[in-house]
């Protein structure tokens, strides 16, 4: 009766030991969304409107 319980209670533990083992994390949670609002817009414009400077000033250049 002694090993039939030591085998129970060794078989009990290995399978609650491989189900934490096995478990898989939760699902993350949807990321912060960043707002691109006016400021990439404007960024934008002065970069168009320095790309074109430079590239005017190169042709009356030449």
């Amino acid at each position: 009766m002694k090993i039939f319980i030591t085998i129970l209670a060794s078989l009990a533990m290995i399978l609650l030991l491989s189900v934490w083992a096995v478990a898989q994390p939760g699902l993350p949670s949807a990321p912060a969304q960043a707002p691109i609002d006016g400021g990439l817009g404007l960024l934008a414009a002065a970069g168009g409107a320095y790309a074109y400077k430079k590239l005017k000033g190169n042709k009356a250049s030449e």
